[in-house]
């Protein structure tokens, strides 16, 4: 039997490969076109101009879609868990289901909202997928450490924390130097005044983007261990 057929083991794994090759494609399409600079472009830039927009949209879309099912996945096998246990607290699992959502809402929203066709709406949609997502990963690391020592391993549960903590940490600077980026243009100078900004912005968003990936990969190991099923019934 293959890895990837074991439990839901293939959600995660997907989620993780398509989310990195939606990043690093259309950052390689645009950087051969001329679109972006090579050195650290916010990852929205890589997808600003057509065709790596189209791929970039289309790219995100499906990373929300197996997103929202393996954050589902991920709530149903914690519920199913602290029925036996009861280490959990069922309202930090409710709420991490829900910032997760909200997370993978945002993502729409950038995939449908080009960074320079509507600039509001988009930067709106990844600020409430960055703090969504900071937010989800903090608290389904909190579930890991009350759940011990059923579910995942200590050592799995100490790189939950590093990723949390990195994305954490990341996550200011992304905000805060980009508020200070006047330059809306793709490309940048050196000689600009706002040019350290935007590096240190981008490049805690690239940081932070592939924290994100990086912790869904530890959910391979806790996905082997079940599957969901659904259940039809007929009403009389």
């Amino acid at each position: 039997m293959f890895w990837f057929t074991q439990g839901l083991c293939f959600l995660p794994a997907f989620l993780v490969v398509w989310s990195s090759c939606t990043f690093i494609v259309s950052y390689i399409i645009a950087l051969f076109r001329g679109d972006v600079d090579i050195v650290f472009p916010y990852i929205s830039d890589t997808g600003a101009n057509p065709p790596e927009s189209c791929i970039f949209g289309l790219m995100t879309f499906i990373s929300s879609c197996a997103g929202t099912a393996t954050i589902y996945a991920r709530y149903k096998y914690v519920e199913k868990l602290n029925e036996q246990n009861s280490l959990v607290k069922p309202c930090l699992n409710q709420a991490a289901l829900v910032f997760g959502f909200a997370a993978c809402f945002g993502m729409c929203i950038v995939a449908t909202f080009q960074e320079t066709a509507v600039t509001i709406v988009h930067d709106l949609g990844a600020f409430v997928f960055f703090v969504s997502g900071v937010f989800y990963i903090i608290l389904q690391t909190v579930i890991s450490f009350q759940a011990s020592p059923y579910g995942s391993s200590t050592c799995v549960r100490r790189f939950r924390l590093f990723f949390a903590i990195v994305a954490a940490a990341a996550f200011f600077p992304t905000v805060i130097c980009a508020y200070f980026v006047k330059q809306t243009t793709l490309h940048r100078h050196t000689y600009d005044k706002d040019y350290p900004f935007h590096v240190a912005s981008a490049v805690c968003e690239w940081v932070v983007a592939f924290s994100f990936v990086c912790f869904f990969l530890t959910y391979i190991d806790d996905f082997k261990m079940f599957k969901l099923q659904v259940r039809t019934e007929y009403e009389d």
